[in-house]
């Protein structure tokens, strides 16, 4: 293992973090970012999960307005454009 600067961030070789994939999953939850390397090179890291927010339903109500025309059908030549037959104008 190679501690970097930082005290919160610790760098593994493959082989190592192979037999302490336990140990290291644990100390990602906890808040540290562990850097796994190959060959000394940096190749990707552990870190925790970003649980975010819950959601909570309508906080956008009154915000988002679509227009009347929204569910119309779109015009021949956009249609087109989308379908990847040509170009819009």
């Amino acid at each position: 293992m190679v501690t970097t600067k930082s005290a919160k961030k610790s760098v593994y070789n493959v082989h190592e973090a192979k037999t302490q994939l336990s140990r290291l999953l644990e100390r990602a939850h906890r808040g540290e970012e562990i850097v796994l390397a190959k060959a000394g090179t940096p190749y990707a890291k552990l870190v925790p999960l970003d649980e975010g927010r819950d959601r909570i339903p309508g906080q956008l109500r009154g915000r988002i307005v679509v227009s009347d025309d929204f569910f119309e059908p779109l015009p021949e030549d956009e249609l087109r454009a989308w379908e990847g037959e040509g170009e819009a104008d």
